[in-house]
């Protein structure tokens, strides 16, 4: 439509594939496409997808099973091409998608705003082995080889970009420990759009098909999760309460290990690993769930936390990352420190011993989940990419 700024969104995922920047980059979409003419490119799994056709706007796919090199040169051309007439490129990481989609734009002269939810190269780091360090200690520490790579990489992004959006404070400071100017940086809070469940709680559990008082824990599986130590301590917790069932919700390098564990410690009937789960057998396990466990080294800000909250399940998490923007402790939740075992058992003792504080929880996340609302995430946004 004539006089509608144009906007290019490049991003390494985008639907039918699944994770949290893919539905994050669907919805701003749906959002965006009211104000601005929207073209989104992306790294994809399928080649094409028929549901793109109801979209509204163009989603141009970079197959995913190109060889490596040259679906990045496919993505920048793709990227380019799509600038011509563009007021801004809204790019969703600083990794591949994100520096191509930043080049592309430099060679267009199109301003760009980039999301930072993370490190992208401790992330890397830890994954392959290179650094055991957490991530505030990986930030002083001295960077070698294809970690040096991906740190300059990302810092690049963020010095050229026009605009920063951040989803916490402590990502704002972790950014602009990287000499960025925080003048650049904005936050933004992220946002929970999932529906609860209303099926009772006996319900709920008979559907999961798991018995017992659920403690739940969601996210991807990797190192800085914290879900060996919550495996581990699951003995001590049937101390407290024999009937305790821990499932695990998500897929990632660490599942065979995972698997391992509960196979070597003989609690396959007590311990499940679920894997993926879309969002109506999430809220089913949330309604089925007595308490939420995050017992994460890292968060940027989680969705997780927003979700448990809206559907009713009190929580108990770390101090980790932007946890303490979220959590009030004592008043929405319990935070401890990460892997923290002793301090762990005792919260989810608390809990599960203590009626009051379980309805003051669930009352208060409530109250928290309504302030993080996806409606207020996404003005903000649109703020940023179209009115400024």
């Amino acid at each position: 439509m004539a006089g509608k700024p144009k906007m290019v969104i490049a991003t390494g995922i985008f639907p039918p594939d699944i994770g949290g920047p893919a539905s994050y980059a669907a919805m701003l979409g749906k959002r965006l496409k009211e104000h601005a003419d929207i073209v989104v490119v992306t790294f994809s799994s399928v080649r094409r997808y028929k549901e793109d056709e109801a979209l509204g706007y163009p989603v141009y796919r970079i197959w995913t099973r190109i060889p490596w090199g040259f679906r990045h040169i496919l993505f920048f051309l793709r990227c380019w091409f799509c600038t011509r007439g563009a007021t801004r490129v809204y790019v969703l990481n600083a990794s591949t998608a994100g520096y191509t989609g930043t080049v592309a734009a430099r060679f267009a002269g199109v301003p760009t705003v980039v999301r930072i939810a993370g490190d992208y190269a401790w992330e890397m780091a830890v994954l392959h082995g290179r650094t055991y360090l957490m991530i505030d200690e990986f930030q002083k520490a001295k960077k070698k080889g294809k970690t040096e790579w991906l740190h300059r990489m990302q810092t690049w992004v963020c010095h050229k970009a026009d605009r920063i959006i951040v989803p916490s404070q402590y990502l704002a400071q972790l950014v602009a420990g990287w000499d960025i100017d925080t003048k650049k940086i904005t936050v933004v809070y992220n946002g929970s759009d999932v529906t609860p469940s209303d099926l009772p709680k006996e319900e709920a559990r008979k559907k999961v098909g798991v018995a017992g008082n659920i403690i739940l824990s969601v996210g991807r599986l990797v190192p800085w999760k914290g879900f060996r130590m919550l495996i581990k301590v699951m003995p001590q917790l049937f101390q407290v309460n024999q009937f305790f069932r821990l499932v695990i919700v998500g897929d990632g390098p660490l599942m065979k290990e995972l698997a391992s564990i509960v196979r070597a410690q003989g609690l396959e009937r007590k311990v499940f690993l679920v894997g993926r789960k879309n969002k109506k057998e999430l809220a089913e396990l949330m309604a089925a769930a007595d308490v939420f466990v995050l017992n994460t080294g890292y968060e940027g800000f989680s969705h997780q936390l927003l979700e448990a909250m809206r559907a009713g399940v009190p929580v108990v998490t770390t101090t980790a990352g932007g946890n303490r923007e979220l959590i009030e402790q004592g008043e929405n939740g319990f935070m401890v420190r990460h892997n923290d075992e002793f301090n762990l058992v005792e919260a989810i003792k608390t809990l599960h011993r203590n009626e009051a504080m379980r309805r003051r929880f669930i009352e208060s996340g409530h109250r928290t989940a309504d302030r993080f609302s996806v409606e207020r995430m996404l003005e903000e946004t649109e703020r940023i990419l179209i009115t400024n």
